[in-house]
């Protein structure tokens, strides 16, 4: 009990410095591009608040639910452009785009889901796959000049809420993807404690044992698919907001990788590993974008300046080492760390116990 009252009052304390964000005026020197209050800084963390959640509910699938989805961009990606072009171009209110982004997020992935789980395996994987490459043609044919292509799509600030448009209203977006964020924690930690989240890892550890049990597993996979990609979606309307408009780049599979590669780096099937893996992972891609461009970088040999310019080789390369060294992702750290010194602790306890029993035998 007393554990537990300690864990949440760390998480209530962690949640209360994240929102005061905004209201601290100093920087960190190299690790941010300004001060924690200024514009740059507060759209970079929040853009990393967003990528956290969403990797989250990739985790969804893919760590509670053991599937290995390739088109999880694209439900990111139809929160970004549904919303978008129903403001810009079909000239909705804001409110009325996200309703019907909404619809889009639940009937979409119902459809794709119901037809993908037909399959399982590599197959669901290509699948999923096929999905989402047709949507990232359909973003760069530009129906009806909608998309707006290879170029992507501003949105029209009139048809925004005025408090998140503007520079100097880069903290209210701030604390939207804050908002967001702690959303799909909740909705995550309740859904896999929930009697369907036992089931889904009942699947996940072996779905032939589940179906012997009488369970739908279909149905179950599927309502996990719905809700993660429901999430996603909902995080790309926020991404829309955040970056004030539609990128291109989020239709790409690339982006459902770059989503699997903050899972696995933060750790796969739990709570916090995906939010931490999510936010460090788009945080380090952007600073080091950053810093591989500097005078420091840029006046060294170039067999130094090469690698060191390039961001997606450094990520590469520290993937590589955590996936040898910390299998379990970052989160696997803490929880190794525990284990160890629980196993350290019944040692200490079982050479007293045998120091006791052999001092006893002796006299």
């Amino acid at each position: 009990m007393t554990h537990r009252l300690v864990r949440a009052a760390s998480l209530v304390g962690l949640l209360v410095l994240l929102a005061l964000v905004p209201k601290l005026d100093f920087g960190l020197g190299v690790l941010l591009p300004g001060a924690l209050s200024s514009p740059g800084t507060l759209q970079l963390l929040a853009v990393c608040l967003v990528f956290a959640a969403v990797a989250l509910s990739y985790d969804l699938l893919f760590g509670f639910t053991g599937l290995l989805s390739f088109g999880h961009a694209l439900y990111f990606a139809a929160g970004v452009y549904v919303s978008d072009v129903a403001v810009t171009k079909w000239h909705w209110s804001f409110w009325e785009a996200c309703l019907a982004t909404a619809g889009v997020g639940i009937a979409l992935p119902a459809v794709v889901g119901w037809i993908s789980l037909r399959t399982s395996g590599i197959a669901f994987a290509m699948v999923t796959l096929a999905f989402a490459q047709a949507g990232a043609i359909l973003v760069q044919k530009n129906p009806r000049g909608w998309t707006g292509g290879d170029e992507g799509l501003g949105y029209d600030y009139e048809r925004i809420p005025s408090a998140f448009v503007g520079v100097f209203n880069t903290r209210n977006l701030y604390w939207l993807a804050l908002g967001y964020a702690v959303a799909v924690v909740l909705v995550v930690a309740w859904v896999v404690r929930s009697s369907p989240g036992h089931v889904w890892q009942a699947i996940r550890e072996n779905e032939r044992r589940a179906e012997v049990l009488g369970l739908a597993t279909r149905r179950y996979k599927l309502l996990a698919f719905v809700v993660a990609s429901f999430l996603a979606t909902v995080g790309g309307v926020v991404y829309m907001l955040a970056v004030n408009g539609a990128d291109p780049s989020v239709t790409t599979p690339d982006f459902t990788l770059m989503l699997l590669v903050m899972v696995v780096l933060g750790g796969s099937g739990t709570l916090w590993g995906p939010v931490l893996g999510g936010a460090l992972y788009w945080y380090a891609e952007q600073r080091l974008l950053a810093v591989g461009g500097s005078h420091e970088i840029q006046s060294l040999p170039a067999v130094l300046r090469t690698p060191l310019s390039q961001p997606l080789f450094i990520l590469g390369t520290l993937f590589v080492l955590a996936v040898f060294f910390a299998p379990g992702g970052l989160a696997g750290i803490g929880a190794r760390g525990r284990s160890g010194a629980a196993g350290v602790r019944r040692l200490r306890s079982a050479m007293r116990e045998a120091f006791r029993l052999g001092a006893r035998e002796g006299a």
